[in-house]
């Protein structure tokens, strides 16, 4: 069983910055595929971005040259660096995980074994 936390959501003007952790607790994520989703009020949860537990990094487009995905093995905490925030931004960010598969569909939220409670991100216009 994988416990997921994140944390680093709050207001943010838009063009600012903001980072959003997701730590982990019951296994290593050394072999586990990691991403970030997104839901928007009233809408459907969104693939934001992907990393494979090889380091390989996946991005949607509508955050690609914006967002960055970044993993820590050593502290089992995967990182999202988001700049350049605009008001579309705005949502309740989830961190998922799942071991690695040998036919990973990284941008489908089925994909993902174990899921965060969310962390709410709001960019100010």
């Amino acid at each position: 069983q994988v416990h997921l936390v994140e944390s680093g959501g709050g207001l943010v003007q838009a063009g600012g910055s903001q980072r959003l952790s997701c730590a982990a607790s019951g296994r290593t994520l050394s072999s586990y595929d990691m991403a970030w989703f997104r839901q928007a009020p009233g809408k459907e949860r969104e693939f934001v971005v992907a990393i494979s537990w090889t380091g390989i990094t996946y991005y949607a487009d509508s955050v690609k040259g914006r967002f960055t995905i970044s993993r820590d093995n050593s502290k089992n905490t995967v990182y999202l660096q988001m700049n350049s925030l605009k008001p579309e931004d705005t949502a309740v960010y989830f961190c998922a995980a799942t071991s690695a598969k040998p036919t990973p569909s990284y941008g489908s939220s089925y994909y993902y074994d174990y899921w965060g409670q969310g962390t709410q991100v709001t960019v100010s216009s």
